[in-house]
C-alpha cells in the first residue's frame, strides 16, 4: 500500500477552503451550514472517484463504502464556529487516502465516513451518537443550537439515501490532532490512544428578576448574571478533593436576557461541561454541580432549572487495533511516540458502542486547537498517514 503524500496534502488543502475564515488556516464550517454541505457534497464526489459507494444518513453522516466487510476509518468534517482546518478533516481525508490506497494495491477492504455534528452544534458527537444507538433520532431532533433553532429542522437540508448497517465493518480506526502540547513539547510525532475520557455537558438556566439596572438597589436585584459569577468562583472549591489534576470543567457559554446595559439581567443560561477518565467520578462532580446551583438560587432568591444530562462513557481502545498502530509508529517514527490518553472526546467513543475502535494522534503545533491558529507540520501529517496505512495493511 502506497500513500501519496501529495495527493493527500492536496486534499487536505482543498477542504480547508470550504469555510475558509481568511484569517491564517481557521475554518467556519458549522453543522449544516452552507459550508459544511458544499464540503460533504465535494467529499461525495472524492469518495465516488476512489471507487466508494456514496451513501448518507438521516443526520447527514456521510459514508464511502467499500463492498463487502470492511475497516471503517473516518472522523468529522463539520467545524467549532471558530475552528482549525485539521480538526476532524485530517481524519475524514486520512482515511480517503487510505482507502485509495488500499483499493490500488489490491489490499483490505477501507471504508471512510465523515460523521456529522461532531462538535457539538446540537449535542455531544451527535450523528455518532444517532448512528450507534447511544441517542435516539426523535430524541436528538429536539434538541436545539445556542440560536435556538432545532436539530429537526437544521437537518432537512440533508439529502438522505438510507441507514447505514453497522455490522458490515470489522473496526473503527479514527486519525486525529492531539488538540494539546504533549507530543509538541516532547518533540515526538505520534500518539496512539490508549483511552478517551468520559464527558457530561448540560444546560443550567437561573431566573431572577429583570429590572431597571438605574434604580434597582443592590441589596434588593435579582440578577441572574450574579448567580452565575457566584456559581463559577465557588465552584472550584466544591470540587477541590473530588477532582484529579488530569479532570476539566468549563462554563464555556453564557446567555444573559434580555441582554441590554441597562437592564438588569432577569434570566441566564450557561453551559456546563465536565471530563474525566472515571465514570464515578463523573458522577460524584454532577451531584456537586446540582447541589451547589440549587443552594446559590435558593439564597438568591431565585428559580433554577437543569436541562437534559448528555455525555458518554470513558472508553478503553481496543488491543488488537492499538497493537498495529504501536508496531507502525514504531516503524515510522522511531523514538518519536508514545502511548497516550485522549483528554478530548472523539466519535470513536460513540462507535466503541458497536465494534471495536483504536486512534491514532499527530502533534498540534503549541497545543492549540479549536482555534483558527490550529496547525500541524506537513511532515508529522504524512507521517501519521503512512502510519494509519501500514497499521491498516496489516490487520487480517
Amino acid at each position: 500500500m502506497k500513500i501519496d503524500a501529495g495527493r493527500f496534502l492536496e486534499d487536505l488543502d482543498k477542504l480547508r477552503s470550504f469555510g475558509a475564515s481568511g484569517v491564517g488556516k481557521g475554518v467556519v464550517r458549522p453543522a449544516y451550514s452552507e459550508a459544511d454541505m458544499a464540503a460533504r457534497a465535494w467529499l461525495t464526489s472524492r469518495m465516488i472517484e476512489a471507487g466508494l459507494r456514496v451513501q448518507t444518513d438521516a443526520m447527514g453522516n456521510l459514508f464511502g463504502l467499500s463492498e463487502g466487510p470492511s475497516l471503517l476509518l473516518g472522523s468529522h468534517s463539520d467545524s467549532q464556529p471558530e475552528g482549525g482546518w485539521l480538526d476532524g478533516a485530517l481524519g475524514v481525508i486520512a482515511a480517503l487516502e487510505v482507502a485509495r490506497a488500499a483499493r490500488e494495491a489490491g489490499g483490505s477492504a477501507v471504508s471512510v465516513v465523515s460523521f456529522q455534528d461532531e462538535e457539538g452544534r446540537f449535542g455531544v458527537t451527535t450523528g455518532s451518537a444517532v448512528w450507534s444507538g447511544h441517542l435516539a433520532q426523535d430524541q436528538a431532533d429536539l434538541l436545539c443550537d445556542h440560536s435556538g433553532v432545532a436539530l429537526a429542522d437544521a437537518r432537512r437540508v440533508v439529502a438522505s439515501t438510507g441507514a447505514v448497517d453497522p455490522s458490515q465493518f470489522t473496526g473503527f480506526v479514527e486519525m486525529h490532532i492531539e488538540q494539546g502540547p504533549v507530543l509538541d513539547s516532547a518533540g515526538e510525532r505520534i500518539g496512539v490512544v490508549s483511552d478517551i475520557v468520559g464527558i457530561r455537558d448540560m444546560k443550567i438556566t437561573f431566573e431572577g428578576q429583570q429590572n431597571h439596572a438605574g434604580t434597582t438597589p443592590m441589596h434588593l436585584r435579582k440578577d441572574a448574571f450574579q448567580a452565575v459569577s457566584r456559581f463559577n468562583s465557588e465552584l472550584n472549591e466544591r470540587l477541590r478533593n473530588v477532582v484529579t489534576p488530569s479532570t476539566v470543567w468549563t462554563v464555556g457559554h453564557v446567555s444573559l436576557h434580555p441582554n441590554a446595559s441597562s437592564i438588569v439581567p432577569g434570566r441566564a443560561v450557561f453551559s456546563m461541561q465536565w471530563r474525566d477518565g472515571d465514570a464515578e467520578r463523573l458522577g460524584r462532580m454532577e451531584a456537586i454541580i446540582r447541589s451547589l446551583a440549587n443552594e446559590i438560587a435558593e439564597g438568591m432568591g431565585m428559580a433554577v432549572s437543569f436541562g437534559p444530562l448528555l455525555g458518554l462513557e470513558p472508553v478503553a481502545m481496543d488491543r488488537g487495533l492499538r497493537e498495529a498502530l504501536e508496531l507502525s509508529a514504531a516503524k515510522h517514527a522511531p523514538d518519536q511516540w508514545r502511548v497516550m490518553p485522549s483528554g478530548a472526546l472523539h466519535d470513536a467513543t460513540n462507535v466503541s458502542r458497536l465494534m471495536p475502535v483504536a486512534m491514532l494522534f499527530v502533534p498540534s503545533i503549541d497545543g492549540i486547537s479549536h482555534a483558527f491558529e490550529e496547525d500541524t507540520d506537513e511532515a508529522d501529517l504524512v507521517t501519521g498517514v503512512r502510519v494509519l496505512a501500514e497499521a491498516v495493511a496489516s490487520l487480517k
